[in-house]
């Protein structure tokens, strides 16, 4: 971040009188809103940190560490008494009054832009840190950063005359700008990070799932074909009648039997040698009636995982026609927290919305099993008057915010069809829902949210 841009910023924040919430809303980005509708984010990665301002937006998922905790009880709805980038350091330091504050307290929030150190920081009046982004050990820096221990200020580095010309440039650039034309520079900071956090992350999600259709097309052209497998079972039927009439000829230590079937043709019948020889006939009857079975359920097989392949088939095409980083999360989550990383489905696909648990069936045999798992009071959604997903909302009878409500019926609608168009989802209790034959379902007091999948194709 350069010193001139951060100044900048610092005089628009200025303008403001409350900070309305404050709240991390990624891993390494903090969301202020202030008076109530501007919303500003800070990317405080290390190396790579930056300011941007966007509508704000619900995160995928909270956090509750104790920085979290702090810096929303401290922060939000709190006034604001001044934003200001002390002694020209890359820092951009907001002291507030806190809203439940005890007589007259005041904290700060210290963001520091500066390099692989870059962090948040909370302060008291003394300079004392209550919390922070990233905790800092003396064995990693001379400049402790952890809480109940005084902050030190950064140390004064010596200009070169080159960057001093260089920071006389940036001035005259960036010193005197508008408040409005450093928010139009902290828009259109937002929109190129969007595009290219789109084009990136479409990448690799579509990665992913590309690779799970190419192992479901090998799965889908191992399977045998359904007149093969009877050819082989008559065939294994026929060893085992050859055997019975011929069982007085083998001998235990025989690998093959070479004889002649009814029609007078020569057959050579391999033997196991970990079967008896009272046992051989029943071994290739029950290969028989095995070849049998699968040959008269071969096609469920093959069905099931065709609805499979369709399903990523239509997570595929959302991922195409997909305008934000948040649509992408939803429906290619990252490896988050480290119980998610432990939790696995026996049927279905398992996602996350906000921290709610969302179970969604790949095909009938999936949602059958998902509707007989779900609790009463789980939210069950399918889209209306085409065959799809089951989509199954564990709530832990919590009520549920429409955010998670509205995004889990776009996901309903995405992995059902790959078609746009209007679409109605139906939503209500798991226990307001009859299961009839198969996965079909009767349902009552039951709600609806319209759903618009767009078809515009998005090159990237």
């Amino acid at each position: 971040m350069k010193l001139t841009e951060l100044q900048a910023i610092a005089r628009r924040l200025n303008d403001f009188t409350y900070i309305t919430r404050a709240r991390r809303v990624e891993d390494n980005t903090i969301e202020l809103v202030f008076d109530k509708q501007q919303s500003y984010f800070f990317n405080m990665t290390r190396g790579h940190s930056f300011v941007y301002k966007a509508p704000s937006q619900r995160p995928l998922q909270g956090y509750s560490a104790p920085f979290d905790t702090l810096l929303h009880s401290l922060l939000s709805a709190g006034r604001l008494l001044g934003v200001e980038v002390p002694k020209e350091d890359r820092i951009l330091r907001f002291k507030v009054a806190p809203k439940s504050a005890y007589k007259d307290q005041r904290v700060y929030l210290q963001l520091e832009f500066t390099g692989k150190n870059t962090n948040a920081i909370l302060l008291d009046e003394n300079e004392t840190v209550i919390e922070a982004l990233r905790h800092i050990d003396s064995d990693s820096s001379f400049r402790v950063v952890r809480p109940g221990v005084e902050l030190l200020p950064i140390p004064r580095r010596v200009p070169s005359p080159d960057s001093t010309d260089h920071h006389n440039k940036e001035e005259g650039v960036a010193g005197g700008q508008h408040p409005t034309d450093i928010d139009t520079l902290l828009e259109e900071r937002y929109q190129t990070i969007q595009q290219q956090r789109l084009t990136q992350m479409k990448q690799q999600k579509r990665a992913a799932i590309e690779k799970k259709i190419k192992k479901l097309d090998v799965e889908l052209k191992k399977l045998p074909d359904e007149a093969q497998l009877q050819v082989r079972a008559q065939t294994f039927r026929q060893y085992g009648n050859l055997i019975l009439a011929n069982l007085y000829q083998i001998k235990p230590y025989d690998t093959k039997l070479d004889t002649w079937d009814f029609e007078g043709n020569k057959v050579s019948i391999p033997l196991p040698n970990d079967v008896k020889v009272n046992r051989l006939s029943d071994h290739y009857f029950n290969l028989a009636k095995r070849a049998q079975n699968k040959a008269k359920n071969i096609h469920i097989e093959r069905e099931n995982l065709q609805s499979k392949k369709s399903f990523y088939e239509n997570i595929l095409y959302a991922i195409k026609q997909a305008k934000a980083p948040y649509e992408l999360e939803l429906l290619v989550p990252k490896r988050g927290k480290s119980q998610r990383k432990k939790e696995r489905v026996k049927e279905g696909e398992l996602f996350w919305i906000e921290d709610y648990k969302v179970l969604v069936g790949r095909n009938s045999k999936e949602n059958q099993a998902l509707l007989k798992e779900a609790k009463s009071n789980d939210i069950w959604m399918h889209t209306r008057d085409i065959p799809g997903s089951h989509v199954i909302i564990r709530t832990d009878k919590q009520n549920l915010p429409d955010s998670v409500l509205q995004a889990a019926a776009k996901l309903c609608v995405d992995f059902s069809t790959d078609q746009p168009g209007n679409y109605l989802v139906d939503y209500t209790k798991r226990k307001f829902v009859k299961i009839q034959e198969g996965s079909n379902v009767e349902y009552d007091k039951y709600q609806t949210i319209p759903v618009l999948k767009e078809g515009v194709e998005i090159r990237v």
